[in-house]
């Protein structure tokens, strides 16, 4: 099973916006600087007003890997981890599975869009193929 993160005051819009189908990132109220992962404080002007918006969900693959090794039972293998560069949120890169698609194909620069994977309470990100 897939370990889960802790809700807090400052990262559960992100975990939980895929309910709604919305990938929601924290902005500095003062400045507008994306904050991931999400912070109290804004780490460009030290601003303690933060919201989250709900940002495209669409991204291009700054890198990826392709993993082929089975680190605990069951787990599915190969599978394809990208940091993904968002749109409309400048500076912002979020880490998550490549699904819907063959691993191997995975590319630098491909576009891929948000889609979530529920487990209780916490809605995972995740990429697919933006095609």
């Amino acid at each position: 099973m897939r370990p889960l993160p802790e809700l807090t005051p400052e990262n559960t819009a992100f975990w939980t916006g895929g309910a709604e189908g919305k990938l929601m990132i924290a902005f500095c109220t003062a400045c507008d600087d994306a904050i991931h992962p999400p912070q109290l404080i804004c780490p460009k002007c030290w601003n303690e007003t933060i919201e989250f918006k709900e940002v495209s969900g669409i991204g291009t693959v700054y890198t990826f890997t392709v993993n082929h090794q089975p680190w605990t039972p069951g787990l599915a293998v190969p599978f394809a981890l990208a940091v993904v560069d968002l749109d409309g949120a400048p500076g912002v890169r979020v880490t998550a599975e490549v699904v819907n698609t063959n691993p191997e194909t995975v590319r630098i620069g491909q576009a891929l869009r948000v889609t979530f994977a529920n487990i209780e309470d916490i809605w995972f990100p995740q990429w697919e193929p933006a095609q």
